[in-house]
């Protein structure tokens, strides 16, 4: 978005006062964090915008805007091990150092991910027994690399289709369901201390697919092995978004379970150019999905993926939409940052969330699975 444009749309739009940051008043209304993503320098959709780095690190690293930050690719397959048993920790350690230098909580993302692997795990035909040891061996040296790090880890990713059948993946076609067993525990194994989730797109309200969430949760908790949270990537289109109600009655479907849940990628894509109308609609989408996420007490904390429109992944793979995030490539910031501001601000979540948080955080830990 050219600057002309960002600055229209904020002269037409009135703005509140704003006395604190994302985090700040994520944390007054019983979060644990705000935080956003972010990839490594001089990577992919951050490449040969040198430029911005410094404005952009100066907000990346200020706790009061973003508590939390997630590897946007760095912990991937692809770059972790992209040859067997050749482990790789370059990237993630980036932004797991950073996370540490400034004080942040660190979600780590992901173990076992259909897309993204290195090209030897999908070319090579596997027996069961071969892709076990594979699949232990990844999660045994990459956990234990991060071990203690991580407040939480992504540790099977998108295995649902959209009607919630499992996709045909390399691992579902070969192990089945097990694969799911075999990470969890595995898991669990490594790392006693770190939150276990199950992390998908199009969770965000009830559906076939949240119900194939639903599965896999009980799947899990029936075999004995612990999962801690359902992770609701929350990648959303402002012309079609889920409902206040929708988001919140999903969230409260993970919660009767026992586990936790948050936003772990939020973004909400419009189409481009960017213009006044489609950004009060992104502005509402963001007060909702925030809004939901403060209101029911089992949501822990929201994750923006990536927060300066450049860096997002959106146009790449979706031509024609972006502007995705909550600041503007002038680093102007969009009227969403102020709706989920509001959102936080709400009288409807507030301090009496934080009550109703820690009674079920109090249960959750009496809780054997």
């Amino acid at each position: 978005m050219r600057f002309s444009v960002a600055a229209s749309i904020l002269a037409a739009v009135p703005l509140p006062v704003v006395t604190a940051q994302l985090n700040s008043h994520a944390k007054r209304a019983g979060l644990k964090y705000f935080g956003a993503a972010t990839d490594s320098p001089g990577q992919r959709e951050r490449a040969g915008l040198e430029a911005a780095y410094a404005q952009y690190d100066a907000i990346m690293r200020d706790t009061n805007e973003f508590g939390q930050t997630t590897p946007t690719n760095g912990q991937k397959w692809l770059f972790t091990e992209p040859e067997r048993g050749v482990f790789n920790f370059t990237e993630g350690d980036i932004v797991a150092s950073l996370a540490a230098k400034n004080g942040q909580m660190l979600r780590c993302h992901t173990l076992v991910w259909h897309s993204q692997l290195a090209p030897w795990v999908e070319e090579t035909e596997w027996t069961p027994e071969e892709l076990r040891s594979v699949i232990v061996e990844r999660i045994t040296e990459v956990m234990g690399h991060y071990k203690g790090q991580c407040y939480a880890w992504d540790v099977v990713n998108e295995a649902l289709n959209e009607d919630g059948t499992y996709r045909e993946s390399v691992f579902y076609n070969v192990l089945g369901e097990e694969f799911l067993k075999l990470a969890f525990s595995t898991a669990a194994k490594i790392d006693p201390e770190t939150k276990l989730y199950y992390n998908d797109y199009n969770l965000e309200k009830p559906s076939a697919k949240s119900e194939g969430a639903i599965r896999i949760v009980k799947l899990l908790q029936d075999a004995g092995i612990r999962i801690d949270g359902v992770g609701m990537q929350a990648h959303l289109v402002a012309s079609r978004p889920p409902t206040l109600d929708q988001q919140i009655s999903v969230m409260q479907s993970y919660a009767a379970l026992g586990v936790e849940v948050a936003l772990t990628e939020l973004d909400v894509r419009v189409e481009t150019p960017a213009n006044e109308t489609n950004m009060a609609q992104q502005a509402e989408v963001y007060k909702n999905s925030v809004g939901a996420c403060v209101q029911v007490p089992a949501c822990v904390g929201v994750t923006i993926w990536d927060f300066y429109d450049p860096f997002s992944w959106v146009p790449a793979v979706f031509p024609g939409e972006g502007a995705a995030l909550l600041w503007f490539d002038d680093f102007t910031k969009h009227p969403a940052y102020y709706a989920a501001i509001e959102a936080m601000k709400n009288e409807t979540g507030g301090h009496t969330c934080k009550s109703k948080r820690q009674t079920m955080e109090n249960r959750r830990s009496r809780q054997l699975y």
